[in-house]
């Protein structure tokens, strides 16, 4: 059993920098595989950016790949996405999830709002 609770988001201009951090309780915690999942409004539910138990191979959507990292710090049971060079189009609600396997994301934070301004 894994809760996420997400922060770090608000309002930033274009070419702005904003990281998001997810905090998560639960003692197997490093052995989950984590993912950050973002929807706009009127726009599906996007997989962003996804991290292995070890996140040494993490993927990233065509969309944010050269802006994006996704990190983690399993002593601090914390999963981090570092937004660069923020485009209006990342506006949206952010996601921490987390699941056992890759892929499959049982656990899901609350979101928070990113918002970037032209």
């Amino acid at each position: 059993q894994v809760q996420l609770v997400e922060s770090g988001g608000g309002l930033v201009q274009a070419g702005g920098s904003l990281r998001l951090s997810c905090a998560a309780s639960g003692r197997s915690f490093s052995y989950y595989a984590v993912a950050w999942f973002r929807q706009a409004p009127g726009k599906e539910r996007e997989l962003v950016a996804a991290a292995s138990r070890s996140a040494s191979n993490p993927y990233y959507a065509d969309s944010v790949k050269g802006r994006f990292t996704i990190s983690r710090d399993n002593a601090k049971n914390t999963v981090y996405l570092q937004m660069n060079s923020l485009k209006p189009e990342d506006t949206a609600v952010y996601y921490c999830t987390a699941g056992i396997l890759q892929g499959n994301y049982n656990y899901w934070g609350q979101g928070t709002q990113v918002t970037v301004s032209s």
